[in-house]
């Protein structure tokens, strides 16, 4: 037994065949035996949250859905948790690549390829705080890091730490290509203003999108934006390098 339950649920996103879903139980599972995710600083609060299905992501899903498969446009989906955005982009075809920075992200989405019948799909550990090193596993048998650059940046609910905004802003950053976009559903938990700010900093234009929705058949209503951040290929030619660095000091009030 791995130390923690699952159910499966087949979920309906608008657009795309239906997607039969493994998650956890409840938010009341854990299993850390070797402390892998302590070590990576998730704690036993925070460590079932990958791994449940979160209204903000299905809007993820649906946007994605919507969303014209273009050749050789990069996606890269950050904190995708059981990754349904992702899942729903590889379904329609489009390159891309699933990352989180838990130790069972990966498992999880191998097992959701298989229930759907779905082919191998690209994931990276994602995490923020780490330098970009390509290819280099963060751990014994684990994935390599995020690395390159994407055309679409997309991430849904990821601002619910005060402090996360400018850190996820920077690794944004280094991975925008130019002239990237990047989607970012928040549903209005309030930590919107330094991440706003940061990629402002960087050469990004934002407009939002209210998403909210009323509720209907047994959905709960929603509230929340979507952040769309556009990089101005001048912009992108000539900050590339000082981006990091510029809102490093952004975080410092220098």
């Amino acid at each position: 037994m791995p130390g923690y339950l699952t159910k499966q649920e087949r979920i309906a996103v608008a657009g795309v065949d239906d997607l039969v879903i493994r998650s956890l139980l409840d938010r009341q599972q854990y299993a850390d035996p070797l402390g892998v995710a302590e070590r990576l600083g998730i704690s036993s609060a925070a460590w079932p949250l990958f791994g449940l299905l979160w209204p903000s992501g299905a809007q993820l899903a649906a946007r994605l859905a919507d969303h014209p498969v273009t050749t050789g446009e990069r996606i890269l989906e950050l904190g995708c948790g059981l990754g349904l955005a992702s899942l729903v982009g590889h379904r329609r075809g489009a390159d891309i690549t699933a990352s989180d920075c838990h130790p069972l992200a990966e498992a999880f989405m191998l097992e959701n390829l298989r229930l759907n019948a779905l082919g191998p799909m690209k994931y990276r550990h994602g995490d923020w705080n780490a330098p970009d090193l390509p290819d280099t596993p963060v751990a014994p048998g684990a994935r390599p890091a995020v690395h390159g650059l994407f055309d679409l940046i997309v991430g849904s609910d990821l601002l619910y730490d005060r402090g996360a905004g400018v850190v996820l802003a920077a690794f944004i950053v280094r991975h925008a290509a130019v002239g990237a976009q990047v989607w970012i559903v928040d549903p209005d938990r309030g930590n919107r203003s330094a991440f706003n700010r940061a990629l402002l900093a960087s050469g990004f234009d934002l407009r939002e999108e209210r998403l909210d929705t009323p509720a209907s058949d047994g959905v709960p209503a929603y509230k929340g934006r979507l952040l769309i951040f556009s990089r101005q290929v001048a912009s992108a030619e000539t900050i590339r390098e000082p981006a990091s660095e510029r809102i490093l000091r952004f975080a410092h009030g220098v």
